[in-house]
């Protein structure tokens, strides 16, 4: 194996690529094509978007749910295998510290919606009852499925696809073969060299960084909708367009800068302060809030999300209501597969020097139960609140509006006002860092290699929020209209990723082997 901090020699006589004009143009030009049709007749491409999600859910729903549980089962069994030991990246120890590390992993995805929809989602499934439990609404029963069926959304298989067999695929590739951290080279292993030349590749890599742009406008679109009504309700301020720009503006700001000061400033400084910030308000809710409840919850809840697992990831349309599939399950398995190519590069790129076990299991295991406990907290607290007569939330949450139910459900918790504040501010750091990670992977899409101009990485940064800004403008529909779009950018990625269920393990495989553990 290489000396410490040392780089394999594959990679070191790498040559440095420059951007990559093709993918920068098809990008840039969805981004002109999307803005610009909104413009010329927004109706009509909502309706088209729109047909074309429920196309997608009805053809492609259950592909999708059986690619997240494949992937999670095969990344656990390379994560008990003898490969496992094999390290990333072509160092001997980590190059990040464990606790920044996974810092940066937990703040990236949460932050894309987890956040978001962290108090809504449990009290919604609590006042209409998924399709996999026959339990009255509303009521002390319903408390568990409701929080078992948020679970599944945002647990071990939402986490598995994003950086456990793909992320291993792409070290070893770019590490030891000296091919590009580019999506592309997730099919090399089975088309070789064309995969990585010419025209192919750079549509391959357009497709995922499209995907990744939608992803991304969003939960920014929306945190600019979340803050501007919240500084509203609590401070008074006018909701409207002029305060989302403003919190645009800072957001950017906050996020360009992370970006460009890059992976060991920045990215990780941001995203540890985001862990210290949740750790204080999960604190203050575990000392001053319903504490026995949420402990009750979360252990019943986990019994119900491991007894009714396969029920819930393998339901289809032919058991439950074809609109319930199609705005929960599958919306949210497409999101994450739409994620996952630029999510595989960044994990890659930071879990150098980690064992393929450590890095599976922090991204499919311990982020998972992170991801619950915090659901259970700020869920569990809104059901708690809405059981007990507290507040009602069943107007805003019929009408999706998520983020009322998450400054409802804060500003009933211990603190009041000072409580619904931090989390705000917890909330635009969370985006904030899946910003500033985005916009270093797809820099580093564009340019192939893992320490991209720090210009790129801003200009994308910047493309993001100014594409939020546009939709916004034209009014906050357009914002979901985008998040439906990569729903659709699902198929074509999910055919990018289907591979890595066979040459992940041979990609740990392999590792073992050049490092001499088998």
């Amino acid at each position: 194996m290489s000396s410490p901090n040392t780089l394999s020699s594959a990679a070191s006589e790498r040559p440095q690529a420059g951007t990559d004009r093709l993918v920068l143009s098809l990008t840039i030009g969805f981004i002109v094509l999307f803005v610009g049709a909104s413009i010329y007749d927004s109706k009509w491409l909502a309706s088209l978007i729109g047909e074309g999600f429920t196309w997608t859910a009805a053809y492609f729903g259950s592909f999708f749910q059986l690619l997240l549980l494949g992937t999670f089962f095969v990344a656990m069994a390379v994560a008990l295998g003898k490969s496992a030991q094999a390290r990333l990246g072509g160092l001997d120890r980590p190059e990040i510290g464990r606790f920044r590390w996974l810092s940066m992993i937990l703040c990236t995805l949460l932050a894309g919606g987890g956040v978001f929809f962290a108090a809504g989602e449990p009290v919604y499934h609590f006042l209409v009852s998924p399709p996999a439990t026959a339990t009255e609404a509303g009521t002390p029963a319903a408390v568990a499925p409701a929080m078992a069926q948020s679970f599944m959304h945002w647990g071990v298989l939402a986490w598995a696809v994003l950086g456990s067999l793909t992320a291993v695929v792409l070290a070893r590739a770019h590490y030891g073969q000296g091919k590009p951290l580019q999506p592309r080279t997730l099919l090399f292993p089975v088309f070789g060299e064309r995969a990585i030349q010419g025209k192919l590749g750079a549509i391959i890599d357009a497709c995922c960084v499209i995907a990744v742009v939608a992803g991304t406008v969003g939960p920014i679109g929306f945190l600019a909708t979340q803050m501007s009504f919240g500084m509203s309700e609590l401070f008074g301020l006018s909701d409207g367009f002029r305060t989302q720009l403003i919190v645009l503006v800072v957001l950017a700001a906050v996020y360009m800068t992370s970006a460009m000061t890059g992976l060991h400033r920045g990215i990780q400084m941001l995203s540890r302060f985001n862990v210290f910030l949740a750790l204080a308000i999960a604190a203050v809710i575990i000392v001053f809030g319903p504490t026995l409840f949420l402990a009750d919850t979360y252990l019943q809840s986990m019994g119900a999300y491991v007894d009714d697992f396969f029920t819930m990831a393998t339901m289809t349309s032919q058991s439950a209501p074809d609109w319930w599939m199609k705005w929960w399950t599958v919306f949210f398995f497409a999101w994450f597969i739409g994620y996952t190519p630029l999510m595989a590069v960044f994990v890659a790129r930071i879990s150098r020097g980690r064992t393929i076990r450590e890095t599976i299991l922090a991204v499919a295991i311990l982020a998972p139960v992170a991801t619950t406990l915090w659901f259970t907290l700020l869920g569990g607290s809104g059901i708690y609140y809405q059981l007990n007569g507290v507040f009602d939330l069943t107007n805003a949450l019929s009408n999706f509006q998520f983020d009322v139910a998450t400054l409802t459900v804060a500003q009933a918790l211990p603190g009041g006002t000072f409580m619904a504040a931090a989390i705000l501010l917890l909330t635009t750091i969370f985006v904030a860092t899946t910003g500033d990670s985005m916009s270093y992977a797809i820099a580093m899409v564009g340019s192939g290699h893992d320490e991209p101009h720090p210009g790129v990485r801003v200009f994308w940064g910047g493309a993001m929020a100014l594409m939020a800004a546009l939709l916004l403008y034209m009014g906050a529909g357009q914002i979901g209209v985008l998040q439906q779009f990569i729903v659709l950018t699902a198929i074509p990625v999910s055919f990018i990723i289907l591979p890595s269920l066979w040459t992940g393990p041979r990609a740990a495989r392999a590792l073992a082997e050049e490092q001499w553990l088998v």
